[in-house]
Formats: C-alpha cells, sequence, structure tokens
C-alpha cells in the first residue's frame, strides 16, 4: 500500500508547485510588514483547518509530551522561515530569491544524512544538481550587489535554514500523528510564536486596509494547501524530496511574476527553468521507482 502511494506523488506534487508560486505574488502586492503577513496567513489555515481537526479531536488528547515539544519546535522553525522568507522580497526580487532557494535540497540532504543516516545515488545527486543549476540560471540575471538585495539575500539564506529545520522535524512528527492534527498544531504554535513577535516589537496587529485582509486570506488558503500536501506526503517520502519539488516553485513564481508583477523574464531564465523541470521529472521519477522511507526519531504515537 505504501509503495503503491508513493508511485503516486506526481500530481500532488505539482499542485503543491503551483499553490506555492502564488505565495511570492501576495507577498509583493502587500504593504504590511512580513511579520503581519506570516502571523494572518498562520492565523487563517488555523481557522480553515479546524473542521477537519474537529473530526480527530481524539488524537489531540493522546498527544505525548515529546511529541509536544517536537511540535513546539517545528512551528518555531516555520514561523523564522516566514518572518525571514516574506522579509527577504521586500529586499529583491522574487527571481533573484531563487539562489539561495537553491541551496534547500543541499542543506537537507545534509540534514538527512547526519540526522537519519539517509544515503544517496550519483544519479539522484546527477538530477539534483541539473535542478539547482536551472534556478540558479534563473535568479542570476536578477541578482543584485545592493546593499538591500544583499540584505534580501541573507533573509533568504536564514529561511531555507528554517524551513529545512521545520521539513526535517516533520517528516518524523507527520508519521506519529495524521497530517491534519499536525499541520494544525504546528500552524497554531508558529501563529503564536508570530504573535508574541510582533507584540514585542510593536507592531501593529489591526490598522489595515481590506486589500491586506484579502492579501492574508489567499496567504492562508491557497500556498497553505502546497504544506498540508507536503505534510501528507512526509508519510511517504522524505524532506529532501519534498526540497526537490520545492525547486520547482521559483518556475512558476518566476512566470506568474513576469505576467502579473511586470519582472522580466530572460532567455537565459527559461533556459534554467527548463533545467529545473527536467531535473526535478528526473529526481523524482527515481524516487518513485525506488521510494527511500526515512527512519524516524524514538517519538511514540499517540494513541487512535
Amino acid at each position: 500500500m505504501l509503495q503503491e502511494k508513493s508511485r503516486s506523488i506526481g500530481l500532488p506534487l505539482t499542485v503543491s508547485i503551483i499553490a506555492i508560486s502564488f505565495s511570492s505574488i501576495f507577498v509583493k502586492w502587500s504593504d504590511a510588514p512580513a511579520s503581519i503577513l506570516s502571523m494572518y496567513r498562520m492565523f487563517f489555515a488555523s481557522l480553515l483547518l479546524t473542521p477537519m481537526v474537529w473530526k480527530h479531536r481524539q488524537e489531540l488528547r493522546k498527544i505525548k509530551p515529546k511529541t509536544a515539544l517536537f511540535l513546539f519546535f517545528s512551528g518555531l522553525f516555520l514561523a523564522f522561515h516566514f518572518v525571514l522568507w516574506f522579509g527577504s522580497l521586500k529586499f529583491t526580487t522574487v527571481a533573484s530569491s531563487t539562489i539561495i532557494l537553491a541551496l534547500q535540497p543541499i542543506v537537507s540532504l545534509i540534514g538527512g544524512f547526519f540526522l537519519f543516516k539517509e544515503r544517496t545515488t550519483g544519479s539522484t545527486l546527477l538530477t539534483m544538481g541539473i535542478a539547482i543549476i536551472g534556478a540558479i540560471m534563473i535568479g542570476w540575471g536578477d541578482f543584485g550587489l545592493s546593499r538591500n538585495a544583499m540584505l534580501g539575500d541573507l533573509f533568504s539564506f536564514f529561511s531555507v535554514i528554517a524551513v529545512v529545520g521545520y521539513l526535517l522535524i516533520g517528516q518524523t512528527i507527520v508519521k506519529q500523528l495524521s497530517h491534519w492534527i499536525y499541520s494544525f498544531c504546528v500552524f497554531s504554535c508558529a501563529t503564536l510564536f508570530l504573535i508574541v513577535f510582533n507584540l514585542t516589537t510593536k507592531v501593529n496587529l489591526g490598522g489595515y486596509p481590506a486589500k491586506e485582509w484579502g492579501i492574508f486570506l489567499l496567504l492562508a488558503v491557497v500556498p497553505t494547501v502546497s504544506h498540508v500536501i507536503n505534510n501528507w506526503l512526509m508519510n511517504y517520502v522524505n524532506a529532501t524530496t519534498i526540497s526537490m519539488s520545492i525547486l520547482g516553485e521559483p518556475v512558476g513564481a518566476s512566470v506568474l511574476a513576469f505576467f502579473i508583477l511586470g519582472e522580466r523574464l530572460t532567455s537565459w531564465q527559461l533556459a534554467g527553468g527548463v533545467l529545473v523541470l527536467i531535473g526535478v521529472f528526473l529526481f523524482l521519477s527515481q524516487k518513485q521507482k525506488k521510494p527511500e522511507l526515512s527512519e524516524s526519531f524514538p517519538i511514540e504515537k499517540a494513541a487512535p
């Protein structure tokens, strides 16, 4: 049954890539602080998950303290990721941020090796390299050396570290809980962290125009679909596979930025997009033929 599901990851990953590609567009539309965008995205996403959580409410009562601790840190990493990633988009273009985004599979691969003793093959590294080179090609033309651009790149780099931490914890914890409960708990923890952050830094929690509230809701609905799908997929694939699929986001986001935001898209970037798609397709094809299930931390699953 597990192998059968692992062979059908192509469609949900495609939907995930399309959904998450809209995230940077919505952030670019907004004038709200990055921490406010992040907070309301997580808050509304948690609310939208409430009906499914109510259905699995018995599982909430049986979460072990050790599992709760991992959920706490997963939410913390996700909160940091959103604040840093959204913040980076305030300083740089959608395309240029993909240079740093390309590091995510590498960081995930290193983390998976040290935490789970995950091994990889030469062909896997080759397909990963093709996709990463393509992602760098997308962003290289817009890569800037100004103070703002470098600050945006720095934020983007730390957001990659944070999201890999979130994914590495997730590939273990989601096996202990249903993905609905896992997503709700992590999103709720992230919301609480972001509320505390905004209160501490004296960022206004309200007073935003209707346009901003519409963007908050769009962020909670569209890109968050990607996170819920990825949380479910981590029952069958590891964090590196999810990180590789996310490399498809720069392609979708750059195309959307061209049509919606008017950001330029050169032939060099188009060629990079083709390389990304080829690399990701070959990588996922290998994973579907030989599904690699990661080991997990010794955490007890909540009783049904």
